[in-house]
């Protein structure tokens, strides 16, 4: 028999009890209803999850450790039980599914999942707020949200990536990489977490949602895909939702920089930024550090180049760096087909407003190599993670070598993975049909995942199900200046409370009318507007959304 502890399990040993000689007398012990909180929550360790309860399979699961924990959650004092569980995996020798479920004192009757982010590997905060989510309202839990969230299926290593978001080591294990890429994990972990809520509430929740950015904004989409009637409402930001076809571009991008001479340094990247600002920022009526309309923006870097082509330093661009700006802020096809149909990618924004400088997220502060520097951008590493572990199996790979338009021995796999890692239907008419709501979200300055991809989604969705269809149950809002997550110091802090708007659309059919998104670091405010528009200055104080309106 298997023995398992966690961090923060208490073991307590049994006294032995010593009694007079006399008529033992029968003790009273309490029923499980009749307990506190505070017991009711401790006795729920060891309680075993039943592989019957999980649609996929697994070979069920138990509670590590359970605690009754009393703390301020965004100003508001927050009573809940903390569970920690792990499910097991059929194949014995792949990753358990480590999950961690927050069961409120006072509970709203709704619950809330949480997605993960890069390569997963830990368990979101089950404290935590919705992407883009307003600092100064409560998080789901403070709510009265049952909230709950998972690895997604194994557990980053420091020794693979310091990042634990860039640790693909499990991916070398089938079974861990279709709970993480096929989204396998996300309907195990909810099976157990419904499981646990009604256990303990002896009810299942009124509503449920979902909600995550970037690899969670894909999670987000792979739910309603695959299983459309579970969810009352998602809540998608910056979503990676072709994840095959974004690997390859970030392994052409990645190419590309590591050229001799071809990678912008910082002093570059911040002239880059700057001089798109410069050219684009007043196109929107009002100069104030915002691309309102990326789209509109047509920078042209050679305006930066040096004299002769040739490399002087921060000052300008060499040859090789705009052939490689301009390549990679343009859209790439690779040349052959793969199972999900996905043949390009749109590039990145960066000649539009996206700040290529935020740390590790942009560019990073050293070109790509051999091995690959920790100071390189996330997405140069996330490929080489990619290549090591998803594609050759084989950690000792370079990289570099693999060349995503000609992988040659390698294409097979390639159009293997793409079934997995490509959550690409844009048929969502059963979400539709089953009354889920799904807002969909993205900064116009993100640097790590293209709002463009998103662009594209959208689209997509819209031409599959028809205007009106689409119209009665998903929103799509293009934030001028957001970038990836908030992270940094982006043009523009992008705060929303997107979970009001997605309880009444989703609860009361009140669809979203006229939201605002608000800068969190200067308080102005911009109108929320849905794409193509975009917001332009008309008159009045700049820092108000009501001074702005939605342009086409």
């Amino acid at each position: 028999m298997k023995l398992r502890t966690h961090v923060g399990v208490a073991l307590v040993a049994a006294g032995t009890l010593l009694v007079p000689a006399v008529s033992p007398q029968p003790v009273a012990t309490a029923s499980p209803a009749q307990r506190g909180p505070d017991a009711r929550c401790e006795a729920l360790v060891g309680t075993a999850i039943p592989a019957t309860v999980t649609s996929l399979p697994t070979r069920g699961g138990h509670v590590d450790a359970s605690s009754s924990v009393t703390e301020s959650i965004s100003g508001v004092n927050v009573t809940y039980c903390r569970v920690h569980a792990a499910l097991s995996p059929i194949d014995r020798s792949a990753p358990d599914i480590e999950m961690r479920v927050a069961l409120p004192l006072r509970w709203n009757h709704r619950s809330m999942m949480l997605g993960g982010g890069g390569y997963n590997g830990t368990i979101p905060d089950i404290r935590g707020n919705v992407p883009f989510g307003p600092r100064d309202a409560p998080t789901p839990l403070a709510r009265g949200y049952a909230t709950y969230a998972s690895d997604s299926g194994h557990q980053a290593d420091p020794a693979q990536h310091p990042v634990s978001s860039l640790d693909g080591s499990f991916a070398m294990n089938d079974e861990a990489l279709r709970n993480f890429a096929a989204g396998d994990a996300l309907k195990k972990t909810h099976d157990a977490a419904l499981f646990l809520i009604r256990q303990w509430y002896r009810a299942k929740p009124r509503h449920m949602y979902f909600t995550g950015g970037s690899t969670g904004g894909r999670e987000a989409l792979a739910v309603i895909q695959r299983w459309p009637h579970v969810f009352s409402g998602v809540i998608s930001a910056y979503p990676a939702w072709n994840n095959l076809a974004e690997a390859l571009y970030l392994g052409y991008a990645t190419r590309l920089l590591a050229k001799p001479g071809a990678f912008p340094g910082a002093g570059k990247q911040t002239l880059l930024y700057d001089s798109v600002i410069r050219d684009c920022d007043g196109l929107d009526g009002l100069a104030d550090g915002i691309v309102s309309n990326p789209e509109g923006c047509h920078f042209e870097p050679a305006q930066l180049r040096c004299p002769n082509g040739d490399d002087i330093g921060p000052t300008c661009l060499s040859d090789r760096q705009i052939k490689a700006v301009k390549a990679i802020s343009s859209p790439w096809e690779w040349p052959y087909e793969v199972a999900s149909g996905e043949r390009s990618y749109p590039g990145f924004p960066f000649l539009s407003g996206a700040d290529m400088r935020t740390p590790l997220l942009g560019w990073g502060t050293t070109p790509p190599s051999t091995p690959m520097p920790l100071t390189s951008g996330y997405g140069m590493q996330y490929w080489d993670q990619w290549v090591k572990y998803f594609l050759t199996r084989d950690p000792t790979r370079d990289s570099l070598s693999v060349a995503p338009d000609r992988p040659g021995q390698w294409r097979e796999r390639i159009s293997e993975l793409s079934q997995v890692q490509d959550i690409n239907d844009a048929d969502l008419r059963p979400f539709a049909r089953s009354g889920g709501k799904l807002l969909l979200v993205h900064g116009a300055a993100d640097e790590l995942v293209s709002h463009r991809s998103t662009n594209d989604y959208y689209t997509r969705v819209v031409e599959t199900v028809g205007h009106r269809t689409a119209r009665g149950f998903m929103r799509y809002y293009l934030v001028p200046g957001a970038n990836h997550a908030n992270v940094g110091n982006p043009a523009f802090a992008a705060e929303w409370d997107s979970i009001t708007a997605i309880e009444r659309w989703a609860e009361q059919n009140r669809e979203p009318r006229a939201p605002v998104v608000t800068d969190a670091a200067t308080g102005r405010s911009r109108p929320m507007c849905e794409y193509p528009r975009w917001p332009a200055y008309r008159t009045g104080n700049p820092d108000s959304a009501d001074s702005f309106e939605c342009s086409t």
